[in-house]
């Protein structure tokens, strides 16, 4: 097992001292849209006469649209300055709604409904047991890993992996972890968060994992320090020790590798050591409307976005939750969904949550509320400096100008209600005072950094900062809820290119690795599986691979466009997306977009919203009254996706 002290000194962590010293992102999956995909991956002889390029794929976690300097923030991330300046900015690259349903995409390269995350992790309603909704990546899936391990590649990942738990022997007895995906090293966080960024794992514990075993880290004999003892451990740090050990290990044998980054930061509980928790103190002291109009302005400037983008204004106010109908909850309820509208007898819905405006806040309030933002960008700050790390290891290596390098997030900003959408004045009035203060995003030496109840999050205010100019957040169909920021170097590239602006999926990463290893992508037709109840066939729209029937990449190569500096579109067919009920559907040139979102977040009336995204990005302008019959068309595209990946809308969305 690779332990601790396996990093090259160099590259291990700093002391805080030195820390200082440091500081100064017809529908892809439908058939119309399947990229022609032999049973296992071909390489391309042209490409490989010369050694296969590196790929470093660097995935943040719940990372805002401009949280980073390249994209307008004023959170200071100088190693993806530099990235930038050697590279490409993508202003239009977009994911999955939520973590694990973007992951799946990710290693599979096609829909998640497809390949077991319907929703992310198992539905606990009327979709429970349905083909797609099993909760981990099903036997129906590609790995792109295994693809480029088979292809020649070492393959590594560190990271969070949330697409499925058990390993080999375990309970399930089928293995679901990274080790059985082509990965051949892995050490992972197996769920979507970590209870606590600086780890004191209880004993016994089954939430990491490296190379299919259960591991806690920084407990006596196991991943940590050396001769088997704790090391001091923060997620972001060592995962970046952990990969770097990873590469060096085969450095000398000639292979091109793949590794995977999949930090859990800037994802809750806000956590993080010094000098960056105290990096940003009094920067946000003067709340969310004047920063976020300060990005807004930064990324007008730097050419993120045009100069006449009407920026989303945010949520109204709400001092108190507004009320759910009256039979919300009841056997009797009957929700507005996707599907069904108030016009055919379906008027249901939850409450909303309360949003405070920085007007409206106490004293108290402001200073705990400014705290949980200097933790977060503290957490991006230190992000960058290991992204730092992976990059100067590369450089002295000799690695770096034959390595593909993308960075993106898994999703948009985190704009979960605190406190499930109660009112949170109590806890951050209780955040404020003297002892509980000044403890904040430090390491509380606990299993668990629980604050109601998942440790401290910054709220739906700052998620809006964090999604600017774009609309709502994470878990939604909003721009802000599936845009992400996303950067490229090709390798041997030395010159940047002007942002890549056309629309992007991270399907199409997956198709891109493929196409930059010289690899085809498995493309002989499955043969066919009758269903004897039903006569159709089960194996329809799948290919063969290792003696498995799975669902081919869908994504596009990218490759063509990051070298283009004034690329067409990279698709031509409508796009689909659904996760939890909420609903979107992209219009084949990439203009209109037709989205559904719950009730009270979406229309009352439950209505399907239409934005023009070529004139009005920040979806500020429904313009579904006004075209109504091409919203009728947008849904019926909707509805022949849904149908082609086996989407099932759920009668209650959430």
């Amino acid at each position: 097992m690779t332990q601790f002290n396996a990093v090259p000194t160099r590259y291990r962590k700093r002391t805080a001292a030195g820390l200082a010293v440091a500081t100064s992102l017809a529908l892809t999956a439908c058939g119309t849209d399947q990229s022609s995909s032999a049973a296992a991956p071909v390489a391309d002889q042209a490409v490989q006469a010369q050694k296969a390029p590196n790929i470093l794929y660097i995935m943040a976690d719940d990372l805002g649209y401009s949280d980073i300097h390249a994209f307008g923030g004023e959170i200071e991330t100088p190693n993806l300055d530099a990235l930038v300046a050697n590279g490409r900015i993508l202003t239009n690259h977009h994911t999955g709604t939520v973590s694990a349903i973007t992951r799946s995409m990710l290693i599979s390269g096609t829909d998640h409904h497809l390949v077991g995350e319907g929703t992310m992790g198992a539905p606990q309603d009327e979709r429970k047991g349905l083909p797609g909704y099993e909760g981990y990546l099903n036997d129906r899936a590609l790995s792109v890993a295994q693809l480029l391990k088979d292809g020649g590649y070492h393959t590594y990942i560190a990271g969070k992996w949330h697409l499925g738990s058990s390993i080999v022997g375990g309970a399930a007895s089928v293995g679901q972890t990274p080790d059985q995906w082509g990965f051949e090293r892995s050490f992972t966080l197996l769920g979507g968060a970590a209870a606590n960024h600086f780890g004191h794992e209880a004993k016994g514990s089954k939430n990491y994992t490296e190379d299919g075993k259960y591991v806690q880290p920084g407990q006596p004999g196991q991943p940590g320090g050396p001769n088997g003892k704790p090391a001091q451990f923060y997620s972001t740090d060592f995962y970046t020790d952990k990969l770097i050990s990873y590469i060096d290990s085969n450095r000398k044998d000639g292979k091109p590798f793949f590794a995977y980054a999949a930090y859990t930061s800037p994802h809750w509980p806000l956590q993080v050591p010094e000098p960056w928790l105290s990096k940003y103190k009094g920067k946000y002291d003067q709340g969310y409307d004047a920063i976020r109009q300060a990005r807004i302005a930064r990324m007008q400037a730097q050419g993120v976005i045009p100069a006449n983008l009407t920026p989303n204004p945010g949520l109204p106010e709400s001092l108190t939750p507004s009320p759910a109908t009256a039979n919300n909850g009841t056997p009797a309820a009957k929700y507005i969904n996707a599907n069904n509208s108030p016009a055919n007898g379906y008027v249901d819905y939850g409450k909303g949550s309360v949003i405070k405006n920085w007007s409206s806040l106490s004293v108290a309030e402001k200073k705990s509320q400014a705290r949980y933002m200097e933790i977060y960008a503290g957490m991006v700050s230190n992000l960058d400096w290991n992204i730092g790390r992976l990059i100067q290891y590369l450089k002295d290596t000799g690695q770096y100008d034959n390595t593909y390098i993308m960075f993106q997030s898994d999703n948009g900003a985190e704009g979960w209600a605190m406190d499930s959408g109660a009112d949170p004045t109590a806890t951050d009035t209780a955040n404020a005072q003297p002892g509980v203060y000044e403890k904040l995003g430090t390491d509380n030496g606990q299993v668990t950094n629980f604050r109601l109840p998942f440790g401290i999050a910054y709220g739906t205010r700052w998620a809006e900062v964090g999604a600017a100019p774009l609309g709502l957040f994470k878990s939604t169909m909003g721009e802000g809820g599936v845009s992400v920021p996303a950067v490229v170097k090709l390798p041997g590239q030395t010159k940047p290119l002007p942002p890549l602006t056309q629309f992007t999926h991270v399907t199409d990463n997956t198709a891109t690795f493929l196409a930059l290893a010289g690899l085809t992508p498995p493309s002989q037709p499955a043969p066919p599986l009758i269903d004897p109840q039903t006569g159709l066939d089960k194996n329809r729209g799948k290919v063969v691979y290792n003696n498995r029937y799975v669902y081919p990449v869908t994504g596009k190569s990218l490759l063509d466009a990051l070298k283009a500096s004034a690329p067409g579109p990279v698709r031509n067919t409508p796009f689909g997306e659904e996760s939890y009920g909420q609903a979107m559907i992209l219009s084949a040139d990439g203009r209109w977009k037709a989205r559904w979102v719950t009730p009270p977040l979406g229309p009352l009336d439950g209505h399907w919203e239409l934005f023009d995204l070529q004139n009005d990005r920040g979806e500020t302008n429904d313009l579904s009254a006004q075209y109504p019959n091409l919203v009728t068309v947008l849904r019926q595209q909707w509805a022949d996706y849904m149908k082609h990946v086996g989407g099932v809308e759920p009668l209650q969305p959430s």
